[in-house]
């Protein structure tokens, strides 16, 4: 028996013929054993890390880490281990994870038992007894386990399901460590800044796991988008001795741009349209970092993205189809396997292609034939506004009336989520550019005329990033053909950022200042946001806004509108009166669902303006459910011209096509859909002139006919 071996049994052995030992007692000796196996690994074993969840050892090597073991104390069961919860858990996330008595090892590689073996059993009086070949077993298993290497992912699918499962175990442990009060400064720093200035509930005991899923996605996804603006391959396999700890070949994980992809390289690779996130990556990359029981699985994670292909991964990105958007594909294969119920219950669902492409094109045409913009979307003419009132309040501040210059088409989506629909419109844009083969024209273009035009508010910060990085890529060409992708690339200057904002648009903007630091930053990206809501006279406000019966926007000033109040004090249209007089409604809710107080943000920016678009895609309840009374009122009054075109495919309701033929849903919902597109001309006053029509039959079907 060699002589690392035979001083770990003899240290197990010693403790347990003392009668007290425990697991934790046994943890130096075998902290011991793999050190001494391979010198170019560390076995560390921190008691605050285990107490928020992670696993009892982390194994590195160069300061990454290449595995993981959880160790149970001697004798316990390792097959009833391997059906809890929490061995689940670390299957799902760890591609390289170790159980063990002390005694017995089983080795999972990517969850799936790979390797078994036993050093020796448990006898009376605390004595071993070896097993017959169990030495030369375990051996081989370490040996194994140590030289595990990440392998490389080459497709979408794939690196979607591994960044979530690293994420997943991220958030609960962020969870764990609130819930036994050893959340650190900066957790709590992070926690505090959030619920202050976006979502004041995050600070309740139960929502910490919402907190707890917004810094580990935005991890995933900030780490992802950093990745995606690397323009280095993914590293080669490590020779054999890079694994064994010597320094790296030349071009070890190099790529042609020089370095590596590391966690403190993120930072400076985040686009730099994204201040904001550019800031909490300062932050997190830090060796604040470093003290944080989740630290190693984001090592993981960057570990992970650094041996991705990503140019593989990417690949369909220039290949969109007519109903999918390859990018937030990944995202929604990632949510999938990350929470398959998150989706459903922050309403977070794919807009598909046809749907925003009809959307697009009609505001595009009404704009050409209703507002005297020629070019539509693409219009980059201003106009000069006397008398300009902010369209909200700033709190202890007087408002002001003043000239201002502005693009006459501002295009505004209020719940942008992943960005689809400004995606749509820079799209559709650039093909007018593409056709007239104007590209020399379309760099000052896109600095001087579209991105000061389009803006995006956003809640949630996974689908925030997801949006940022979605949008960079395309102004980048890397949705265009390799043939036209250079020279139709525009690269943000620094202080040049994109106009989607961290905010809630239901909520009254005011200004916050003197806050601490980074609360501070939050607040700026809030304070930002706040320009366009105040002053900026939007023209067009388009989207898919979310569908939630049980709002979590619940502000006073959104509600205030919703029942007639200005936050001025004037009056406006209230959705729970007709001709003035209450609905008398014994319940009604269903004016208090997200989608209905989108719409009334949006009737009320166009009220604002003069004139202007409404667009959205959103339940279809309120064209005929008498609750909603008050509010078609109101937009008839507002709005000179509306176009409602039913879409249907309510499944809740059993919906057939009139002829009796299926009648499906454009999305994976049960609700029935509606677009409804509300016009008011400057100058005119309602009652609207309404047009309705209905699309039934099949999703493709419907697909064809908005295309």
């Amino acid at each position: 028996m060699s002589a690392n071996f035979k001083h770990y049994l003899k240290t197990i052995e010693n403790a347990l013929k003392q009668g007290i030992a425990t697991e934790h007692t046994h943890r130096p000796a075998l902290k011991a054993l793999l050190e001494a196996l391979d010198l170019s690994v560390t076995a560390t074993n921190e008691p605050k890390r285990i107490a928020c969840g992670a696993p009892d050892y982390i194994i590195t090597r160069n300061k990454l880490s290449i595995g993981y073991i959880e160790a149970k104390d001697v004798g316990k069961s390792l097959a009833e281990t391997e059906r809890s919860k929490q061995l689940k858990r670390y299957r799902r996330a760890l591609d390289n994870l170790i159980l063990t008595d002390y005694l017995e090892f089983r080795w999972y590689v990517d969850g799936d038992l790979r390797q078994e073996a036993r050093l020796a059993r448990p006898q009376s009086g605390g004595k071993l007894k070896t097993e017959k070949g169990g030495l030369k077993a375990v051996e081989e298993l370490l040996a194994n386990f140590l030289a595990h290497q990440t392998q490389a992912v080459n497709t979408p699918k794939d690196l979607a399901q591994r960044m979530a499962r690293l994420t997943h175990i991220i958030r609960d442990i962020i969870i764990t460590a609130f819930e036994t009060e050893q959340a650190s400064n900066l957790l709590q720093s992070w926690r505090e800044a959030f619920a202050q200035v976006l979502i004041a509930a995050l600070g309740q005991p139960e929502r910490t796991a919402d907190f707890a899923d917004m810094v580990a996605q935005t991890l995933a996804y900030g780490l992802f988008s950093a990745r995606l603006m690397d323009t280095q391959p993914h590293p080669p396999t490590p020779s054999p001795r890079e694994r064994k700890g010597s320094p790296p070949s030349p071009t070890s994980g190099r790529g042609l741009g020089g370095g590596v992809f590391t966690r403190h390289k993120a930072q400076k690779l985040i686009p730099k349209s994204n201040p904001f996130l550019r800031r909490f990556f300062a932050k997190i990359t830090s060796i604040e970092l470093d003290d944080e029981p989740f630290a190693p699985f984001v090592n993981d994670l960057v570990n992970l993205l650094a041996h991705s292909d990503m140019e593989a991964v990417l690949s369909d990105f220039g290949k969109r189809t007519r109903q999918e958007d390859p990018v937030v594909h990944f995202y929604e294969t990632f949510l999938a396997a990350y929470d398959p119920k998150l989706r459903e219950t922050r309403g977070v669902y794919y807009t598909p292609e046809p749907v925003v492409s009809y959307i697009v094109r009609s505001v595009d045409y009404l704009l050409k034939t209703r507002f005297n913009c020629p070019q539509g979307l693409a219009d980059s003419s201003k106009i000069t506004i006397p008398n300009y009132a902010p369209a909200l309040k700033v709190k202890g501040k007087k408002q002001t009336r003043k000239t201002i210059e502005s693009h006459k088409v501002l295009a505004l989506d209020p719940a942008t989520g992943t960005g689809t629909f400004l995606y749509a419109v820079i799209d559709h844009i650039r093909q007018q550019f593409i056709q007239q083969g104007n590209a020399g024209m379309w760099p000052g273009y896109v600095k001087n005329h579209l991105l000061p035009r389009l803006f995006g508010f956003e809640l949630l910060m996974a689908p925030y990033a997801v949006a940022h990085f979605k949008l960079s890529l395309q102004l980048a060409g890397r949705d265009l053909p390799d043939t036209l992708r250079e020279q139709w690339a525009y690269h943000p200057a620094d202080g040049e950022r994109l106009g989607v904002y961290l905010t809630n648009a239901l909520e009254e903007a005011h200004e916050m200042t003197g806050l601490p630091l980074f609360t501070q930053w939050v607040a700026d990206e809030t304070n930002a946001a706040n320009e366009v809501k105040r002053h900026l006279p939007v023209l067009v406000v388009m989207g898919n806004p979310p569908y939630s019966g049980h709002s979590a926007n619940k502000g006073e000033w959104i509600d205030g509108l919703l029942k007639g109040k200005l936050p001025d004090g004037g009056k406006t249209g209230n959705y729970y009166e007709v001709d003035g007089k209450p609905l008398g409604e014994r319940n009604p809710k269903w004016l208090q669902d997200d989608y209905v107080k989108f719409i009334r943000f949006g009737q009320w920016r166009v009220e604002q303006n003069g004139g202007g678009i409404l667009a959205f895609i959103s339940n279809h309840g309120y064209l005929d459910n008498p609750t909603f009374r008050g509010m078609r009122q109101s937009l008839m009054q507002t709005f000179t011209e509306i176009y409602i075109l039913d879409l249907h495919g309510n499944s809740k309701k059993k919906e057939v096509s009139p002829d009796g033929s299926k009648d499906e849903n454009v999305f994976d919902i049960q609700q029935g859909v509606a677009i409804g597109i509300f016009v008011k001309q400057p100058g005119k006053t309602g009652p609207a002139k309404i047009y309705h029509a209905n699309l039934w039959g099949t999703r493709a079907k419907k697909y064809e006919w908005l295309f």
